[in-house]
């Protein structure tokens, strides 16, 4: 049984290399680094919201754009989309234990970029000047 499981976890392996470009990481990459993703799953790190909640915290955010990433990160089982059945419908949008494990190491990357954002800026500066 051992040599079963190991045999199809090596086949996952493959499947998990974003730098092949047939891989389905590249996917994953791609809608969790998007301009919006990031964003939702950020938003969604301290509790779940409505989607009027999320468009308004979200700024620049169009409400296509943040219901099909929304669609999005719900199909990769990132978020999980509540609705409560009274009237009108109350829908709701909350991190699944597999986005809240992303969204922790999403606060770091969020907080190197909070941290260093004037640097950056900076050195775009110092560059566009010298051209």
């Amino acid at each position: 049984m051992e040599v079963g499981s190991q045999a199809g976890r090596n086949a996952w392996q493959g499947l998990s290399d974003a730098f092949n470009s047939e891989c389905p990481a590249r996917e994953v990459l791609d809608h969790i680094t998007g301009r919006w993703g990031m964003l939702i799953l950020a938003a969604l790190g301290e509790e779940p919201q409505r989607f009027s909640e999320l468009h308004a915290t979200i700024g620049g955010i169009s409400e296509k754009m943040l219901s099909q990433t929304l669609r999005t990160l719900v199909r990769d089982g990132l978020v999980e989309r509540t609705v409560e059945h009274t009237t009108p419908p109350r829908v709701s949008y909350e991190l699944t234990s597999l986005g809240q494990g992303l969204t922790k190491s999403l606060e770091q990357f969020l907080g190197w970029i909070r941290q260093h954002t004037i640097d950056v800026v900076a050195a775009q500066h110092r560059h566009d000047r010298q051209r």
